[in-house]
């Protein structure tokens, strides 16, 4: 699958991802990644650790690319994801820790790496870059960044990081945020669908949207706490053959 597929998913999930899309192909070979390794190989489960399953919805010229994708979260600390398409082939992963992040694309034999939480193409400005904090609280019922001070409470406010982002409440819940891009173009998450996943109230779905138009969506199929995860799912290797995509 070409690597324009795909360039939305830097931007989140990734997202992120996305955002993003976001964390593990095994190996890079288009395996699973390993959870039944065992039991010495495995961490004590952190209290606030989790895993989440979801459907990943790509846009991208009018067309929708559906992606399977499981997060793997020690907030704050470590997160990892892996894509999956149809034959739950491997399609992309991400690593991030506190010393850097990872992204490889077995299929193409790319590979991108960056530092901080903002997570993105560097390079390209006509896709936003995104809080990885930020997206994988979202897994946790929180929608409103860490941090933030409210300008105008229920409508205005400026993140930890500096930024200023609108959101609007609808019966006492999180609906809508949105930022202002690089190149000045709004980039908007919608909320909808709220229910209980293991005793969170969650959005089920998560739209993004820049300049009005969606882009990526995000909906939440499973998500468990307290998970105890094998030591190979924080790790990320890049086969010599992986050409690095230069940002």
């Amino acid at each position: 699958m070409p690597l324009f597929r795909f360039r939305s998913l830097f931007s989140l999930l990734p997202v992120c991802a996305l955002v993003l899309a976001m964390f593990v192909v095994a190996g890079c070979t288009g395996g699973k990644v390993r959870t039944d390794a065992p039991v010495a190989e495995k961490e004590i489960a952190p209290q606030d650790s989790l895993r989440a399953k979801f459907k990943l919805t790509i846009v991208q010229n009018g067309e929708n690319q559906e992606l399977d994708a499981v997060l793997f979260s020690v907030p704050g600390k470590r997160y990892r994801m892996e894509l999956t398409g149809p034959m739950g082939i491997g399609v992309a992963s991400m690593l991030w820790t506190e010393e850097g992040w990872l992204m490889t694309f077995p299929t193409e034999k790319l590979y991108v790496k960056g530092v901080g939480y903002m997570v993105g193409l560097l390079n390209d400005r006509s896709l936003p870059l995104v809080h990885i904090h930020q997206i994988a609280a979202f897994f946790e019922g929180k929608l409103l960044p860490d941090n933030y001070e409210d300008v105008v409470p229920g409508h205005e406010a400026v993140d930890g990081t500096g930024r200023h982002f609108t959101y609007e409440l609808q019966d006492s819940r999180v609906v809508q945020l949105t930022y202002t891009g690089r190149d000045g173009k709004p980039e908007t998450l919608k909320f909808f669908g709220f229910r209980e996943f293991e005793g969170n109230v969650l959005p089920e779905t998560i739209v993004f949207e820049r300049g009005e138009k969606r882009f990526l969506e995000i909906k939440i199929k499973k998500v468990t706490h307290g998970k105890s995860f094998s030591g190979g799912t924080w790790k990320l290797n890049v086969p010599r053959s992986f050409k690095l995509v230069e940002q």
